[in-house]
């Protein structure tokens, strides 16, 4: 897998007239701490449905952005759909939501950043869209934009960014 390590600080050095800063609200919680690519975007609200469909498919070069509505009562995210995202080379999932498993999941050469963690695993219905604009955090996520996170925060670009040297 080719994940690059980025600095968002460098970067929002770098190219302050292309990036987006995402609100300081999310928390760190897979075992790469930097991570970046791609959007591809899902739209749910207490729902995982669709996120356990992505996970399925090829995300080389991509990071996963799930508006899960800001539920702060169900984990849209576990060790399980975690691993898969993993074994089908997802870069990282950003959860405007919660996760669980968060001890498993920081093990795992993915990065994820979440609001919070919860035990209770959501309800699958089928229900949820995949590959609209969402807005969270103070920035509109269009499919094919670019991602980068680190400790430091997130940033959205219209175009790729370099990773650190």
């Amino acid at each position: 897998m080719d994940k690059k390590n980025y600095i968002t600080p460098d970067l929002c050095d770098a190219y302050p007239e292309l990036i987006q800063v995402v609100d300081p609200l999310f928390r760190n919680y897979g075992g790469c701490s930097s991570f970046g690519g791609q959007i591809v975007t899902v739209k749910c609200y207490e729902d995982n449905s669709k996120v356990k469909e992505l996970v399925d498919t090829d995300g080389s070069g991509k990071v996963m952005v799930v508006d899960a509505g800001g539920s702060m009562r169900r984990a849209c995210l576990g060790d399980m759909l975690a691993e898969k995202a993993v074994n089908n080379g997802w870069h990282g999932i950003i959860m405007y939501g919660c996760i669980r498993d968060v001890d498993v999941i920081a093990e795992l050469d993915l990065g994820v950043q979440a609001l919070g963690s919860h035990p209770m695993k959501t309800d699958k219905r089928g229900i949820g869209d995949v590959d609209v604009v969402v807005t969270f955090g103070g920035v509109t996520f269009k499919p094919g934009d670019y991602i980068y996170a680190d400790n430091n925060g997130i940033i959205v670009s219209p175009e790729p960014l370099p990773a650190a040297e």
